[in-house]
């Protein structure tokens, strides 16, 4: 083990004897007392020296015998310590891949501000690579998601639609003009590997148990379709496959003027397409007919689809969909998020299991993870 006090979190004496690490209440922890010498060997927890080399500098301090342990243990249970040695063999691929880790550090630190163990941040930036997500849509919103979630590290990341990219789709951090005229699926797939942190597409590291060179299970489905109506009133018919499998989904998008991120979809667990179709009705019985009428009348050729609010939208659902694939249960589980123009206040509205849906997650608790990636991510995090 390399010691090393967790360098994003910015330090400062709050008097002779306690000393703060992290700005914000979120992550801020106070340390204390410490005296002047413990100051000193705090000062020498950079990672780049191992335990044995750490005990022999706190002799040379004068401090006395099992300081040196004590203060470890003390940062390590503050959440204030990480290991610049940990890793196992997808961290040590990560750091053999030419550049990749460089273009991901600050993710990585980042990372190791949310997850208090030692070594938690490089070990689930590495697993990100051995992770596949499809991203169903190449929008401003759907292209923008599958770009951040390549350039976060994601091994894999594929990304579904058709026709051809018009000029109206393009934007920062998603297509690019030059694609227009071009097939979606192939000017995303360009922009998914250009995005990822080498310059190309991550190699997938298998996962114990599995074949070298075999298909990943999908970790995720992301729904982020040009027509926001999808994302925004989901076609449960669509959703079944994954609802019957128990692969995770998340819907995004923009309708109209209305920015919609969520719900995270847990099957068996979480509110589905279903669910959240069935309670539509119970509240609005002419809901079903409003929504027929939307789906199969004239849409107009160019969807309302505000650059700064699509960017929002993406954003957003790429930070929850990384928070999901690293192990936790984002806020966007069984909730949906709105923001609308042109205030943009975000409201969340939480979507219990329906009793009349098959899926079978009123039947359960909520967030309970049925999903292979789930379990898998679980057994990561803990």
């Amino acid at each position: 083990m390399h010691p090393m006090v967790k360098p994003a979190l910015r330090r400062a004496w709050r008097n002779l004897q306690y000393v703060q690490f992290g700005t914000t209440p979120a992550h801020a922890v106070v340390l204390g007392p410490v005296d002047t010498t413990t100051g000193s060997l705090l000062g020498l927890f950079d990672g780049t020296r191992g335990l044995g080399l750490l005990r022999e500098e706190a002799r040379a301090l004068g401090l006395p015998e099992g300081r040196m342990e004590a203060l470890v243990a003390r940062l390590a249970e503050a959440g204030l310590l990480d290991d610049a040695a940990a890793g196992d063999p997808a961290a040590d691929a990560l750091r053999k891949e030419d550049g990749a880790l460089d273009r991901l550090r600050a993710d990585l630190a980042s990372l190791s501000v949310v997850h208090r163990e030692p070594g938690g941040a490089i070990r689930r930036l590495a697993a990100r690579r051995s992770m596949r997500v499809q991203v169903r849509g190449a929008g401003r919103v759907g292209a923008s998601i599958a770009a951040l979630l390549s350039a976060s590290g994601v091994g894999r990341v594929e990304v579904l639609d058709g026709d051809r990219v018009e000029p109206w789709d393009v934007a920062p951090g998603g297509l690019p003009a030059q694609a227009v005229g071009e097939r979606r699926d192939a000017a995303a797939r360009r922009l998914v590997s250009r995005a990822a942190p080498a310059g190309r597409a991550p190699r997938t590291v298998p996962r114990a148990g599995r074949p070298a060179g075999s298909e990943p299970g999908l970790s995720l489905v992301v729904v982020a379709p040009r027509d926001g109506l999808s994302a925004y009133a989901p076609d449960p018919l669509t959703a079944d496959d994954w609802v019957a499998t128990g692969t995770p989904h998340l819907y995004a998008g923009v309708i109209e003027a209305t920015g919609v991120v969520g719900p995270l979809v847990l099957p068996g667990g979480t509110a589905c397409a279903r669910c959240l179709d069935l309670e539509r009705v119970d509240r609005d019985p002419a809901w079903p007919r409003m929504l027929a009428q939307w789906r199969s009348g004239r849409r107009s050729r160019v969807p309302a689809c505000d650059l700064g609010l699509a960017t929002a939208a993406a954003g957003l659902a790429a930070a929850h969909a990384l928070a999901f694939l690293d192990g936790e249960l984002p806020t966007s589980t069984g909730t949906r998020w709105e923001t609308s123009l042109p205030l943009l206040d975000w409201r969340a509205q939480r979507i219990a299991p329906h009793p009349d849906c098959a899926c079978g997650a009123a039947g359960r608790g909520e967030g309970e993870r049925t999903s292979e990636a789930g379990a898998e991510q679980d057994t990561m995090a803990g």
